[in-house]
């Protein structure tokens, strides 16, 4: 059973023209906060504002950035060359480590988004890409992705210290991917439901897989996803129900100061 747990969800992907979380509510919540770096999502002047909530609620930062793709919300699969996808990581998390600077906090981990995160779970070359951009910029940097995808594994041969992440509000396929969102019962709703699934994680390493049998998921980290319907609720229930029965919930990245 984990004696510690870290909770963390994807914000910073507010606009005017498009509202999808409630990242003051949630940043009351989670130890660790994945901060959009504005390609798939967010303005330079709400991300700014959800750092400024994350430092003052002592919640650690990590920069998630994503595709080129505002309007799909990076959630579209692209086939983009190694250059320029260095480059595009390269460029967000130097933006995000800039704001978060000027705020007075540090970006102490990546968590890729959407369509890149699960991408590169599965293709070494794109995999290989994002490691570079983290490494140019700051190899002290802890990169955060799926349980059992083959980015820890290029990662942690580059030389850079991993987390494994799993998701309270999706499903999963008995291989222990993530179900696409454009399938009946990707992604789920129901809190107290949610909260017993990430107890059993936490306590057993497993999750019910979609097909009702038992997939192995070894977690450093639980994402509820900022933009999920009933978002704010299942965070909370997960956590407490996580702290009732004795697992500390703290940021595997080290704490804001």
């Amino acid at each position: 059973m984990a004696a510690t747990i870290d909770l963390n969800s994807d914000l910073g992907e507010n606009a005017p023209d498009r509202v999808v979380a409630d990242d003051a509510a949630m940043l009351a919540i989670v130890s660790s906060a994945n901060v959009a770096c504005g390609f798939h999502a967010g303005t330079p002047e709400g991300i700014r504002t959800t750092l400024a909530d994350a430092v003052a609620n002592g919640v650690t930062i990590g920069a998630h950035p994503g595709y080129r793709d505002y309007e799909g919300f990076g959630r579209r699969a692209m086939d983009i060359d190694s250059a320029t996808l260095q480059a595009h990581v390269e460029y967000q998390l130097g933006a995000l480590i800039g704001l978060t600077s000027s705020v007075g906090g540090t970006v102490r981990y990546v968590k890729p988004h959407g369509a890149l995160y699960n991408t590169i779970a599965r293709d070494e070359r794109q995999a290989r890409d994002v490691v570079a951009a983290v490494k140019a910029i700051d190899p002290s940097l802890v990169l955060l992705g799926l349980a059992g995808g083959v980015v820890l594994d290029v990662a942690e041969s580059a030389g850079l210290a991993t987390a494994a992440e799993a998701f309270a509000d999706r499903a999963y396929t008995p291989g222990g991917e993530l179900v696409s969102r454009a399938e009946p019962g990707a992604v789920l709703h129901d809190a107290d439901a949610v909260a017993a699934r990430m107890l059993r994680l936490a306590r057993e390493g497993v999750v019910e897989a979609i097909d009702g049998t038992d997939v192995a998921v070894r977690a450093d980290s639980i994402c509820v996803h900022g933009d999920s319907d009933g978002a704010i609720r299942m965070a909370a229930a997960t956590r407490a129900l996580l702290e009732a029965e004795g697992i500390v919930i703290a940021p595997f990245a080290g704490a804001e100061a």
